[in-house]
């Protein structure tokens, strides 16, 4: 039997809604500024979601699916919608920056906390460290069609894949670390900025590859059955995992318990929407094994397709700014989850501290995007990068057990937002994210799994001896 003062209350003990809402901002030096409004918290969260995803992904999911890959992003969007009514009812109810951490604090207890929060540090820190190496690659191309130049392999692959060190990689992490060190407002206006542009760059891809449109290219529509689309869902997943940004900037948003909910929303229709035209338009234009395996499909449509090269370069153009607006986003996304950890002791006291000048966490985003830059140019990735997709459902599984339990806990709690159907829409969100983490392969489960043993092993080190709560 263990005690009220044992291991096991500290692990289970969870932190007031009331006192997770009072921390909101505060930091050791100071507060975070309240500057951002609803059209940079959705751009924030779109910024964060429309990147690599849908410039990358689809060569690798069509072969799973053909031209079913649309209904997969739809699948795929239906799971992250649950989740999505989930995290706009939490964010409204907790306007905070730990995101489902904060939430799993506040519902679940902190061993649950820690581990979301450890998932996020896949989610984030991993897939900056990805996109990053992906952007190096969409640069390389961009300059070989202007420029008729290359960056060498040695300098565009980390060792073990070919190369010495990844430089463009390094180059689009400490930019991004640079602007979020001037100031949140100075990122925001610089990110709404390239999500526009990457937004009509999109939007010109479907123009010309529905110029090119063959409903023969269509059928069969669903060649490798249901278990194809599925497959191809669970792979595709990773696409929308951005979504969820927006929920990190609770401490620097002017009216959060409004905004937060619709950006989350807004941004996740806008996604959801360009992610099936332009999956519909290339699977259309072209018969779906040309797109087998490339890692530039949009550029291959235009290019076959239409028959033109310049689009191509305008696609590649856009594709630079669309993977340097996730970086930015999502390393801001990271920093923030790292900052409220650290108001609760579970990570060092540095990723709390507030520059008093600028009011932000200084030393947080210098170290985390330092770190990050040599991880994306030093390190190959491999299933590790993979693994983003299986911790990113495992937390918003997390999201959706949280409504459940905070609306049977605190029913009280003034919300600015309810999940619609409720208990059926979160119920439906931990399902749908189970239905797509049993599809992932089984070296990617190893990853995850490992990736948890090692996160338990450090909370064990330092957070449970230092968690705030148990002072």
């Amino acid at each position: 039997m263990v005690g009220r003062s044992g291991v096991v209350p500290q692990l289970l003990r969870v932190k007031p809604v009331d006192a997770v809402v009072a921390a909101a901002g505060s930091g050791d030096g100071g507060a975070l500024r309240r500057t951002m409004g609803l059209v940079p918290l959705t751009a924030l969260s779109i910024g964060a979601t429309l990147g690599t995803g849908i410039f990358v992904i689809l060569g690798e999911a069509v072969p799973l699916a053909g031209p079913g890959v649309v209904l997969s992003f739809v699948l795929a969007a239906v799971t992250a919608l649950f989740s999505a009514l989930s995290y706009a009812e939490l964010a409204g109810t907790m306007p905070v920056a730990g995101s489902s951490y904060s939430y799993a604090y506040a519902t679940m207890g902190e061993l649950v906390a820690w581990v979301c929060g450890w998932c996020l540090m896949l989610e984030y820190g991993v897939s900056v460290s990805a996109v990053a190496v992906g952007w190096g690659a969409y640069l390389n191309e961009f300059l070989a069609a202007t420029a008729g130049v290359e960056i060498p392999a040695a300098l565009a692959n980390p060792p073990g894949d070919g190369g010495l060190v990844n430089v463009p990689a390094i180059a689009v992490v400490l930019i991004a670390t640079l602007l979020l060190l001037r100031g949140v407002r100075e990122s925001a206006t610089a990110n709404t900025v390239m999500v526009l542009v990457k937004i009509v760059v999109l939007v010109f891809f479907c123009v010309l590859a529905f110029s090119a449109f063959d409903a023969g290219n269509l059928a069969p529509f669903v060649p490798f059955g249901a278990a194809g689309v599925t497959a191809a869902a669970s792979l595709v997943f990773f696409s929308y995992i951005g979504f969820d940004a927006a929920s990190t900037a609770g401490d620097e948003a002017r009216n959060p318990t409004r905004d937060l909910p619709l950006a989350i929303l807004i941004s996740l229709v806008v996604v959801t929407a360009l992610y099936c035209a332009v999956a519909l338009a290339a699977v259309g234009a072209l018969p779906f094994p040309a797109l087998e395996g490339s890692d530039a499909a949009l550029a291959t449509v235009l290019s076959e397709a239409v028959g033109r090269t310049w689009p191509a370069v305008v696609l590649s153009i856009g594709a630079v700014i669309a993977i340097a607006s996730v970086v930015l986003t999502v390393l801001y996304g990271q920093t923030r989850i790292l900052f409220a950890m650290a108001r609760d002791g579970l990570v060092p006291a540095v990723f709390a501290r507030v520059e008093p000048r600028r009011r932000v966490p200084a030393a947080n985003t210098a170290i985390a995007g330092v770190f990050i830059a040599l991880l994306a140019g030093l390190v190959p990735l491999g299933e590790l990068a993979n693994a983003t997709s299986i911790g990113t459902l495992f937390a918003f599984g997390l999201v959706n057990i949280g409504v459940l339990v905070l609306r049977r806990t605190r029913p009280d709690l003034p919300r600015s937002f309810r999940a619609p159907l409720f208990p059926v829409t979160p119920v439906l969100g931990v399902l749908f994210c189970l239905l797509l983490m049993v599809n992932l392969g089984a070296a990617t489960w190893l990853v995850f799994l490992g990736w948890m043993a090692l996160g338990l092993v450090i909370y064990a080190a330092y957070g449970y001896r230092r968690s705030a709560l148990r002072a």
